[in-house]
């Protein structure tokens, strides 16, 4: 073979000497990589510091092909090869960089998510916050990579920014709703009027929040079904939040017969104080003898859970329930229903017909 031969405008020799620097790269690059990764591997097992484990996973999302992209460039560099080639040689370097960074970069912000996450676990809203600043940071990072790559291939990056500002003015003009619902989805963020987690309830609906998006909020509704709100809708909404109750207040009454003596009518508060004061985690306020019912003395009670689980505050009430029926059942206090008592005068006699 005559390797002095001409072929695109080098020789053989030249084209297999470029060939063989770029698979010789290629193999030293992948080589290097994994001896690197090992070793940082096996050292980040023995610190307590992060960053060992950060540059592993880097170096392990360096991609093959931004990796033959960078040899076939190097290989080519001996050669001389036309403008028009050096010119897309060039473009397709500048692509495989700014995939290759924007995959380096997604990896720090990830890293950064997954480790502030990890030191806040137990808070619902600090995890959204930090998940929404990552996917804003992401976008940053694209936008800044797509600009610099276009920079470095001879676009005019400032008149693309200023069209891109004049056009971006009218899409935002014709896009009001979609970008309400976006700057809704970040107030609810970062405001937290609700985290991930807290039972809410919006208008006459109730249900626990599963997934705070750009657009929408999912609730998990008590039947089952999923609520799908709008965040500009959900926003301008009256939210109850029960998620952020400290301690449920609790207000219930009892009636006992009409027939019921004074001295027993006395001593029903302090009944009811001794019995609600038994169970955990309550804190009882009053008990009054508060009306003459229909048919029954009404007393009304007032006392708080300590405690905002729902479940937890049905189960002290049926006790509170139960206690205050045997103690009345022991004291023979009789609870009152509904009644009516019918009282007939009598009529005078009259004198029978005479014949």
């Amino acid at each position: 073979m005559n390797w002095d031969q001409i072929f695109l405008g080098n020789t053989l020799q030249a084209w297999a000497t470029s060939l063989g620097m770029v698979l010789l790269i290629m193999v030293a690059v992948r080589i290097a990589l994994r001896v690197a990764i090992g070793r940082i591997r096996a050292l980040a097992s023995r610190t307590s510091t992060d960053l060992d484990d950060l540059a592993v996973e880097l170096l392990d999302k360096t991609r093959n092909l931004f990796i033959l992209l960078v040899a076939l460039w190097l290989g080519a560099r001996p050669l001389a090869l036309p403008d028009a080639v050096e010119t897309v040689v060039h473009w397709v370097l500048v692509i495989g960089l700014f995939f290759q960074g924007a995959f380096w970069g997604r990896g720090v912000i990830q890293y950064g998510v997954k480790h502030y996450r990890a030191e806040r676990a137990d808070d619902p809203g600090f995890a959204m916050a930090v998940g929404a600043v990552g996917v804003i940071a992401q976008l940053v990072l694209w936008s800044v990579l797509l600009l610099t790559a276009l920079g470095s291939l001879g676009v005019d990056v400032t008149a693309l920014v200023a069209s891109l500002g004049i056009g971006g003015l009218a899409v935002a003009l014709a896009l009001q709703t979609v970008l309400g619902d976006l700057l809704g989805s970040l107030s609810i963020i970062f405001d937290k009027p609700f985290v991930i987690g807290d039972f809410v309830t919006v208008g006459d609906m109730s249900g626990t929040v599963e997934h705070v998006g750009l657009k929408t909020t999912r609730i998990r509704s008590l039947s089952g079904e999923q609520l799908i709100f709008s965040n500009s809708d959900l926003l301008s909404s009256r939210i109850r939040n029960y998620g952020r109750m400290q301690e449920r207040r609790v207000v219930f009454q009892v009636g006992v017969t009409y027939g019921t003596s004074a001295e027993l009518l006395s001593e029903i508060p302090a009944i009811v104080r001794e019995v609600i004061e038994s169970e955990d985690n309550t804190r009882f306020d009053r008990c009054h003898f508060k009306s003459f019912g229909g048919s029954s003395l009404d007393f009304e009670t007032v006392y708080f859970m300590q405690v905002p689980d729902y479940a937890a505050y049905m189960d002290t009430q049926q006790a509170i329930n139960l206690g205050i029926y045997r103690r009345f059942e022991g004291k023979g206090l009789e609870f009152a229903f509904p009644t009516q008592t019918l009282h007939v005068e009598s009529l005078p006699e009259t004198a029978p017909a005479s014949d």
